[in-house]
């Protein structure tokens, strides 16, 4: 059981090891001005509860790591939406046997797929401007994801995540 336990830590840390991030930012902005966040009241973030609430805290963390303040009169609202999908293996090894000659031919062929299917999550982070309700800041995340794990893997994995997402943010001018 504890050979088991090493592998599937090892494969939530992998697994947000494949996170990939894209941004995009309003390079009009002076993202100095910004100081304090808080979240959108209503957000339907598309995670249980539990999910969620680990995703905010992690949140919370590496944006006071970055000086932001939480805030009932914030600068910036955070809105959270996910989504998860599964995708089916692209790799396989094809099997074939053939015969031909002068006047005819035999043919067949089969693939075998490798490996199974994976599970990936996107998040996507908008950050939005609450005087102006205008979006400023976005990060789409999309990584693997082990769905049946415990909950402090799940922590780690949302805490790992959002480093990511918020690496480069604040974007520098």
């Amino acid at each position: 059981m504890k050979y088991f336990s090493v592998i599937l830590v090892a494969f939530v840390l992998i697994s947000c090891g494949s996170t990939q991030v894209n941004y995009d930012y309003d390079e009009q902005i002076s993202f100095s001005k910004y100081k304090t966040y808080n979240y959108l009241p209503d957000m339907q973030t598309g995670l249980s509860q539990l999910d969620a609430n680990r995703l905010i805290s992690a949140i919370d963390l590496v944006m006071g790591e970055k000086g932001f303040t939480k805030s009932e009169n914030p600068d910036l609202l955070i809105n959270i939406m996910s989504d998860q999908y599964r995708e089916s293996s692209q790799n396989s090894v094809g099997v074939g046997v053939g015969s031909g000659g002068y006047g005819g031919g035999v043919s067949i062929g089969a693939g075998i797929p490798l490996g199974g299917s994976k599970d990936h999550q996107t998040i996507t982070i908008d950050l939005v401007d609450s005087s102006e309700d205008i979006l400023v800041w976005q990060a789409v995340s999309d990584s693997n994801i082990a769905l049946n794990t415990n909950p402090q893997d799940r922590v780690s994995y949302y805490t790992k995540v959002s480093q990511k997402i918020f690496k480069n943010f604040p974007p520098e001018k």
